[in-house]
């Protein structure tokens, strides 16, 4: 399990990242479509977009702080 310590270090900065950057994308919709930017969109739909990007934001970020607790138990059975 040593072996993929930088795998698991670098995956999980790259999902956080791109769960930012998700993140960043649904507000920019959601406000978007809140203000009615968009002809023919009721402004519920803000709304949606908004819940469906923090739902995919809270899994990413999940799935990232699972590694870097995979990583501190890797590290802390190595030292034992």
């Amino acid at each position: 399990m040593r072996k993929h310590i930088f795998f698991l270090k670098c995956s999980s900065i790259v999902i956080k990242i791109v769960a930012w950057i998700l993140l960043t994308l649904g507000i920019i919709g959601a406000v978007t479509l809140f203000s009615g930017g968009i002809q023919g969109n009721p402004r519920w739909t803000g709304f949606v977009v908004l819940v469906f990007y923090l739902f995919l934001f809270w899994v990413l970020f999940l799935i990232a702080k699972i590694s870097d607790i995979l990583i501190q138990i890797i590290n802390s059975a190595q030292k034992d």
